[in-house]
């Protein structure tokens, strides 16, 4: 089970809305939709979970690139939304790097292709961090930690934050738990 609201800052606190990802491809689809529900450029945030799997929070303020954080970047690559924040840059990818048709989704589910050995294939498609497209993803966060810092979630407080109700005690500490509430 999925769960996708818009928290969007406004000068009167928080308003919150439901969205449908369907229709989302890309993480550019994914900034522009937050971007429709900015008030004058002001702090939009995306959090998706998928239930007692993953949470991720995409921030977009203005014009500014997103700053996104998944609380667990293999679980989330198992998912069709989850790969929608996985860019290249936040896996320390060369954008284009899987290209070659060794993408996420071939992954299976134990993190290697067709239930292969990931560790002991060269595809060439790595770089010098070691991450290819064939290496299995962090059992664990990836991404910017300090995302939501500045609204009051703390990097060790975001970082042991449980799966199973991450959205709601972070909406607790933005003080948007009534309007998240009503579109969950």
């Amino acid at each position: 089970m999925y769960f996708a609201a818009l928290l969007a800052r406004t000068e009167d606190g928080w308003e919150a809305s439901d969205t449908e990802l369907d229709d989302v491809e890309t993480l550019s689809d994914l900034t522009d939709l937050a971007r429709e529900a900015s008030v004058d450029d002001d702090t939009v945030l995306v959090l998706v979970e998928q239930e007692d799997a993953w949470f991720g929070v995409v921030r977009v303020e203005g014009e500014d690139d997103p700053r996104i954080y998944v609380s667990d970047a293999s679980a989330a690559a198992r998912s069709s939304y989850g790969e929608i924040l996985l860019t290249d840059e936040l896996l320390g990818r060369e954008p284009g790097a899987d290209d070659d048709g060794a993408d996420l989704d071939s992954l299976d589910l134990d993190g290697t292709e067709d239930g292969e050995p990931g560790a002991d294939q060269d595809t060439g498609a790595g770089d010098d961090d070691g991450i290819d497209a064939l290496d299995p993803l962090p059992a664990g966060p990836l991404g910017d930690r300090t995302v939501l810092a500045d609204l009051g979630v703390a990097e060790a407080d975001l970082l042991a934050l449980a799966s199973n109700d991450a959205l709601g005690e972070i909406a607790e500490t933005l003080g948007a738990a009534e309007v998240l509430e009503t579109v969950r």
